[in-house]
């Protein structure tokens, strides 16, 4: 009899945890977000990818970084959280699968993306309480480079800064990677080595609508924008992002020519083989984003081969990709905005923005603000060692800090002579190289419909020997 009741009390006590537990997963916040392929910490590093900073800190990637967000929003917040993450391939991608009705409620689009979805008011601003720098866990309001936080400031759509509603997280420009041993480096100051028969069947473009036009527009106006009355001129940067973003009936058709031309001279149009071509050797230029940049750099190094990294003299693309919250997938809802916001600080805190950068290549738009973590990791990366005797300086104060460039001798480099011109230069280009560089804007639907013409017949272009 004890027994028969003990076994029933047993089976209460079960059905009653079932129960608790089923209560437990209808309370976990689900967070959907949308990234770039291959853009966060996946974990899984062997313990001599440790990296051991000059103060001792180390770090190793053994968890997905997702995993370990869930894991510290628990902590922190006393909840569960469960990241369904997805991924896409460029921002047209994303554009269409939103389109199309996926529902997400953080992405990662590049700065123009951003814009076009303010423009389209489909975006929710960060709070208020995101920005507040006395939250210790506020590591992007607290954190965000100088630099990166002004030129977010001064971007804006009808009014609105876009620093209200994206978060920066990787930032770059493009440039060519080459072979110094097969290419003059005298031909990487223009542009318009991508048309050389020189190089003919031995060069990659973008596969990328926006970074190749941008790219033709400057071999387009090479001499206005190299004229010293146009780089000093004292509206340089205004002028600088107006002929950049010429979308004139007239610039795209030369524009296509241009790229005619271009497309008829290279290897390939890719957006991801151009790397291991480069490696493997059967390219000696490649047309490629800085981060992916440093990517070929260090694998081109592992087989014994050096590559240089440039970025030609009269212009270049300044990019950023950020984070941003939907409407139609935050939709006003408290917790889900709660854990947005705690998803882009945790990918914030400088351990992880070192673990991010570390797996990826890219640089973060974090400096760090108070912990000298990030620094100190780039002078890992690309410092000289205490045995190495002919090094050159290499400033970073314009990323790491709003005092004077010139105020004193805090974030710069020693870096080996001749490695100015590779990792570090693509990793965080030269005050000089982001003065010449321009964004690109949201363009409107007349715009990205000529420009979507052009970029057709350029991909197709091999169809006119058919007819």
């Amino acid at each position: 009899m004890k027994k028969g009741i003990a076994l029933c009390v047993l089976f209460l006590l079960s059905a009653l945890c079932v129960g608790c537990g089923k209560q437990s997963e209808d309370d976990v916040t689900v967070l959907r977000v949308a990234n770039w392929e291959e853009y966060i910490d996946e974990g899984g590093w062997s313990e001599d990818e440790t990296i051991e900073l000059a103060d001792g800190t180390k770090i190793l990637g053994k968890e997905e970084m997702t995993e370990l967000f869930e894991q510290w929003y628990e902590k922190k917040y006393g909840e569960k959280v469960k990241v369904e993450y997805s991924t896409f391939g460029t921002n047209e991608d994303l554009y269409n699968q939103l389109t199309l009705g996926d529902t997400f409620d953080l992405i990662c689009p590049s700065e123009y993306m951003i814009m076009k979805l303010m423009k389209e008011h489909r975006l929710e601003p960060f709070s208020s309480s995101f920005y507040d720098t006395s939250d210790p866990d506020n590591y992007y309001a607290k954190g965000v480079s100088p630099y990166i936080r002004k030129r977010f400031d001064e971007l804006k759509i009808d009014g609105e800064e876009l620093s209200k509603y994206g978060a920066g997280y990787m930032w770059g420009t493009m440039g060519i990677v080459y072979n110094p041993k097969e290419v003059d480096e005298k031909d990487t100051d223009h542009w318009s080595m991508l048309l050389d028969t020189k190089y003919r069947k031995r060069i990659t473009m973008k596969d990328s609508i926006r970074d190749s036009y941008i790219v033709a527009q400057a071999i387009r106006k090479e001499k206005e924008l190299s004229s010293q009355q146009f780089t000093q001129a004292p509206d340089y940067s205004n002028r600088l992002f107006e002929e950049m973003n010429d979308t004139s009936v007239k610039a795209v058709d030369e524009i296509q020519e241009i790229l005619g031309d271009m497309r008829e001279n290279a290897y390939s149009l890719e957006t991801d083989s151009g790397k291991a071509d480069m490696v493997t050797g059967k390219v000696v230029a490649n047309m490629q984003w800085s981060g992916d940049g440093v990517y070929t750099m260090d694998q081109a190094e592992e087989d014994g081969l050096e590559l240089s990294f440039a970025v030609p003299k009269e212009a270049s693309n300044l990019w950023f990709d950020g984070w941003c919250m939907l409407k139609k997938g935050v939709r006003s809802d408290a917790k889900k905005q709660q854990a947005a916001e705690a998803f882009v600080n945790f990918l914030s805190r400088p351990d992880n923005v070192i673990k991010n950068m570390y797996y990826i290549g890219y640089t973060s738009v974090i400096s760090g603000g108070d912990s000298p973590l990030i620094y100190e990791y780039a002078d890992w990366c690309y410092g000289a060692e205490d045995e190495d005797t002919d090094t050159v300086p290499y400033s970073l104060r314009y990323f790491f800090t709003e005092e004077d460039e010139n105020a004193s001798q805090d974030y710069v480099l020693q870096v080996p002579a001749g490695e100015e011109r590779r990792q570090v230069f693509a990793g965080y280009p030269p005050r000089d190289v982001i003065t010449r560089s321009a964004i690109m804007q949201c363009f409107d639907d007349e715009q990205n419909k000529r420009i979507s013409r052009m970029w057709t017949n350029i991909r197709c272009f091999e169809w006119k020997d058919l007819f």
